[in-house]
């Protein structure tokens, strides 16, 4: 990778964002495709996001990723916002038009193409959701597209969640989704037998805390679960996945997520196709 003054920026807010493999997948794709660019994680502690987005700006970025736990708060500080962002509340991709700072969010679509690749399906299907963050408002909505009968979820502050699914169903109705039914349950309750789906959104078991899981494991899952899925990638293995393969259930990291988000943002920012193929190979190095 040769830098020079030419060289096009974009780069990933977050905190952390050292175990992030965007940068190697990014980059890998603009070498790919002869592309003079570069992207350089950019670890922004919550209290300086607002000087961090003036100062992109300043330093001539042509777009970044926001991930943990900047999703909903940069919001604020951008021009324009997707209408498909701002009906889910949470922006992971920017990218610059015409000077202007406009919030896109790739990770619905990059959800339904990775659980699309699991050979998994929640259509007509009971799904369990953990956590209430920007995360869960984008699988929320891919859930809605993917037309899930049902939802059930669990979060460790119940009123959160109760306040994100008062919020979601307002914005929802404009932006042409339906919101299936959604049951909130405290952390303590079990769902019910039937559930197909447990997606985790939650931090909880990423590096380095890799022993926590969000799903206690003295709990069973749910009898007739087909599929667990963290969106974690960082260990590649969680223990909620350990958990769910020991007890028979397949389990799915957060790299496919990664990869289809990624390469949606990568088209948006330079107008090409994103090799995905190389993308994903750079994604498997070191797993």
């Amino acid at each position: 990778m040769r830098i020079r003054g030419t060289t096009r920026l974009v780069g990933l807010l977050g905190w952390p964002v050292a175990h992030s493999r965007s940068p190697q997948m990014h980059n890998a794709a603009f070498a790919a495709l002869g592309l003079d660019w570069v992207y350089v994680p950019l670890p922004v502690a919550p209290p300086d996001l607002e000087a961090a987005i003036r100062g992109l700006r300043a330093m001539g970025f042509l777009g970044a990723n926001v991930t943990v736990p900047h999703k909903t708060a940069v919001i604020p500080y951008l021009d324009e916002i997707s209408p498909l962002a701002r009906a889910i509340g949470a922006v992971n991709t920017l990218r610059v038009v015409e000077g202007r700072w406009v919030g896109e969010n790739t990770d619905v679509e990059g959800f339904r193409q990775a659980l699309a690749e699991t050979g998994l399906s929640a259509r007509g299907q009971a799904v369990v959701v953990l956590g209430a963050g920007g995360a869960a408002r984008s699988v929320l909505a891919a859930l809605a597209m993917e037309e899930a009968r049902e939802i059930f979820l669990i979060n460790r502050s119940y009123e959160r969640a109760v306040r994100l699914i008062a919020e979601l169903s307002e914005t929802f109705p404009p932006a042409g989704l339906r919101l299936p039914p959604v049951h909130v349950l405290r952390p303590e309750e079990p769902p019910p037998e039937g559930v197909a789906l447990l997606i985790n959104t939650t931090p909880v078991g990423m590096a380095p805390e890799i022993e926590a899981s969000p799903w206690p494991p003295e709990r069973p899952f749910p009898w007739g679960l087909q599929g667990v899925i963290d969106l974690i990638y960082e260990p590649p293995q969680t223990r909620l996945m350990a958990l769910a393969e020991e007890a028979g259930i397949p389990a799915f990291n957060g790299l496919g997520m990664l990869l289809h988000q990624g390469a949606r943002a990568f088209t948006l920012w330079t107008g090409q196709e994103a090799p995905l193929e190389v993308m994903r190979a750079a994604l498997l190095e070191d797993v």
